[in-house]
């Protein structure tokens, strides 16, 4: 289930009617820039009790195109490993 950035900043503007909703998005798009650069740079994000984020460098390997079964080459990258906190696992399980 993916949240919009517009349903969070609604739920945020609910929660908290001191905050002016023009602040509330320029903290939300702060926290997803730094999370971003963050993961760019090679580190980990932890929001405690929440998740954890971090980059894991997948090595290059030999794939097969299975059409024409041929080998090709698949360069090193980047993958996102995402992991929920066991608090909100039970959650989500329950």
């Amino acid at each position: 289930m993916a949240t919009k950035k517009s349903d969070l900043l609604n739920k945020l503007a609910k929660s908290y009617p001191n905050f002016i909703r023009k602040d509330l998005n320029k903290l939300v798009d702060i926290l997803i820039n730094e999370m971003s650069d963050s993961l760019k740079r090679g580190e980990r994000v932890e929001l405690r009790d929440i998740f954890t984020i971090e980059p894991k460098l997948k090595k290059a390997r030999y794939a097969r195109n299975p059409k024409n079964n041929e080998k090709i080459l698949v360069k090193e990258k980047y993958s996102i490993l995402f992991k929920a906190s066991k608090y909100w696992s039970k959650k989500i399980n329950e």
